[in-house]
């Protein structure tokens, strides 16, 4: 009796380590676009955001508006700024969906409030912060900005009458901190894109930890924080997907399906755990490009009319990729299918 539990222990423990050897992540998936024209006259879409009511929102960069499309209906909703030629670039929807914005070309931060239209506007303390990039909000509610060419991060407290806006010098001159996203702690983590370094801050003093890429050629962009809180990046200079492990500094690197001129830009990680990103290197045809973390496999799928460059993703609740096509004015959705059905 007692070989016999033995045997079917053994059996067991067999099955389950074969069942973990199996990839979590399937690479038997398929997508679907959906493309929407934007009103913007230029239509210049820029970075796309999600609000919590479902609605997806982008940046008219040219045309100086906040837009909003709802999916349900596809209608689309322009919101005019009050400074002109602000340059809208990054947006993002805070919990009760008002829209702040970067003002990239005007050193100011904006809300639009979508039920009333109204714009308010925050300038920057310190003219040299002129050109604010991208934005997150921290999980006490303030906002944490990139200054790209004033080399500075920032926060700024929606609370306060005026802002409370603080900012911070990046220890590496003229390294342009520009995208931005936040690990599961709150950490916000941001490239630096005109140097081979991905630097943190801490979320309370701003204090910045930068990590060095190993080739000094590596130019990251874009930012994407995986389930494990590593860190993953495009290195729009040299071609490659980039991996941080910001606990050990170990870094790894995966060419790009396009090759060295391919210049990896969007990225973002699906809850599954798979890299995706778009490869801007030919604007007539962007490419949307997926990477397995587990079995080191790339797809790829040209996007259709090219995507002009996308140069920001985001996620929905449904696990649908929202790109803003710049170059060609359109609002893209990219509905991910696998085997069993849409995901």
């Amino acid at each position: 009796m007692r070989g016999k539990a033995l045997t079917l222990f053994a059996l067991i423990v067999v099955a389950t380590a074969l069942a973990g050897a199996r990839p979590a992540i399937s690479d038997s998936i398929d997508v679907k676009f959906d493309q929407w024209m934007t009103p913007s006259t230029p239509a210049y879409p820029h970075d796309p955001a999600v609000a919590p009511d479902g609605s997806v929102w982008y940046t008219g960069q040219r045309a100086n508006v906040i837009g909003r499309f709802d999916p349900a209906t596809q209608q689309f909703k322009e919101f005019a700024l009050p400074t002109a030629g602000s340059g809208p670039h990054g947006l993002q929807a805070d919990k009760t969906g008002n829209i702040w914005y970067t003002g990239n070309a005007a050193g100011l931060i904006g809300k639009v409030d979508p039920k009333t239209g109204k714009v308010t506007e925050y300038k920057m303390p310190n003219p040299k912060a002129r050109d604010p990039h991208t934005i997150a909000f921290l999980q006490d509610g303030r906002i944490f900005f990139t200054v790209q060419a004033g080399n500075f991060i920032g926060t700024l407290d929606p609370r306060a009458p005026d802002g409370a806006i603080r900012l911070v010098e990046s220890p590496t001159a003229n390294s342009r901190p520009y995208g931005v996203r936040l690990d599961s702690k709150g950490v916000p983590y941001f490239d630096e894109f005109n140097s081979n370094k991905i630097g943190s801050a801490d979320p309370k003093t701003l204090v910045i930890t930068e990590y060095t890429l190993p080739d000094p050629k590596a130019r990251p962009r874009r930012i994407a924080i995986g389930k494990d809180d590593t860190v993953w990046y495009g290195d729009y200079a040299r071609g490659f997907l980039g991996h941080l492990d910001p606990k050990t500094k170990k870094v790894e690197e995966f060419a790009s399906p396009g090759g060295a001129e391919s210049r990896p830009y969007a990225i973002d990680v699906t809850p599954d755990g798979a890299v995706w990103y778009v490869e801007t290197g030919d604007e007539t045809k962007n490419v949307l490009v997926r990477f397995n973390p587990e079995t080191k496999k790339f797809l790829t799928w040209p996007i259709p009319g090219g995507g002009g460059t996308v140069r920001n993703m985001e996620i929905d609740k449904q696990g649908n990729l929202w790109l803003a096509e710049s170059g060609v004015g359109k609002i893209s959705r990219v509905t991910i299918k696998t085997a069993a059905g849409t995901q």
